[in-house]
């Protein structure tokens, strides 16, 4: 839906020239919510404004939905992509109704098909329209009117949306309630989504892809998993923080750890889904009690025993060792007394 192709943006003022996006290539498949992030200056706002226009590339080209965004008007093209700021950026002399079909209106939609369509989308982002459609903006507190700025930028039904920071301005409770609620919302409607953060927890939380922009470039593009995993350079671990492990365990499925069973594989034991995380996983052992010598039978779509999982494999992944549960040689060396990582060859 949307491409970049070596698109770079060169700002001049007072005879110095600040390249803020340098070369910059990047795709965003069909339905897929791709978050920009990095520090202050990196280039990610200035990026997603130059797929609308509000930033007119100084190199390369940016193709959306199958055209260059230099040859489209750009009233039409705004018109097309819905967009979504800090505070909502509602008119604060129109209802909330009113300012959820601002679009729709400019598109010539009949009244009774505006009302509906607002109502229809009040109710998708949480606001009751009976208690909420006729109030105006400075009636509603600032997650309110961040989901009303939601519900605008998907009125006339853009394939695309473009996010600025939307939730930076709202205080952090509001904010994990606003963001529980757009994923929701994303696995209802399944637009194509950029949004840009600055907050890697929200990053992580949300996107489907994360691209990561340092000095107006990207240092690395995939998925969550994938910064966690295999990070690009020391830069990406150092912007992660002190998380990472913890966040890894959020991507880890049973089914990557799972070794094929052996016959010294117990008959019996828990059996979860391979699709569970290592994080899920570990709370499901705690609410069912299961002990030590169980390990976790791993299944796949089916039900099916896909492979074994022995407790103390589970244990190493989550930085932990079991105590031995009688006395004897030291498990941490090999037969040849060469260290051992105590993990099964």
């Amino acid at each position: 839906m949307i491409t970049l192709e070596h698109v770079s943006k060169v700002f001049t003022s007072g005879g110095q020239t600040v390249r803020a996006v340098d070369d910059v290539s990047l795709e965003v498949g069909a339905g897929e919510l791709v978050v920009l992030i990095g520090p202050s200056g990196s280039g990610k706002t200035t990026t997603m404004r130059m797929i609308n226009r509000l930033e007119t590339p100084t190199g390369g080209r940016i193709i959306v939905d199958g055209r260059d965004v230099l040859t489209l008007d750009v009233v039409e093209l705004r018109r097309r992509l819905g967009y979504v700021i800090q505070q909502g950026g509602l008119f604060p002399h129109f209802t909330v109704a009113d300012n959820v079909a601002v679009v729709p209106r400019l598109l010539g939609w009949p009244r009774r098909k505006r009302r509906e369509r607002a109502e229809e989308l009040l109710a998708l982002v949480g606001l009751p329209p009976e208690r909420f459609a006729d109030r105006f903006p400075r009636q509603l507190s600032g997650g309110q009117q961040q989901r009303v700025g939601v519900a605008r930028a998907l009125a006339a039904d853009p394939p695309i949306i473009l996010m600025d920071e939307p939730f930076g301005a709202v205080d952090p409770i509001t904010r994990k309630q606003l963001q529980r609620e757009l994923r929701r919302i994303q696995a209802t409607v399944r637009k194509t989504i950029v949004f840009v953060t600055h907050d890697i927890a929200e990053a992580f939380l949300l996107g489907d892809r994360i691209v990561l922009m340092s000095e107006g470039r990207v240092v690395q593009d995939g998925t969550p998993a994938d910064l966690l995993r295999h990070p690009a350079d020391p830069f990406v671990t150092a912007f992660i923080g002190e998380d990472r492990g913890m966040r890894a365990l959020h991507y880890t499925s049973l089914a990557e750890l799972a070794a094929p069973a052996g016959e010294d594989a117990p008959s019996d034991g828990l059996a979860l889904p391979g699709t569970m995380t290592v994080l899920e996983a570990t709370r499901e052992l705690g609410l069912r009690g299961a002990t030590a010598g169980d390990g976790i039978w791993v299944t796949g779509d089916a039900g099916e025993r896909i492979g074994h999982l022995p407790f103390h494999r589970l244990a190493a992944v989550l930085g932990e060792t079991l105590a031995p549960e009688q006395s004897g040689p030291d498990p941490s060396a090999s037969p040849e007394g060469e260290p051992s990582d105590g993990l099964p060859a």
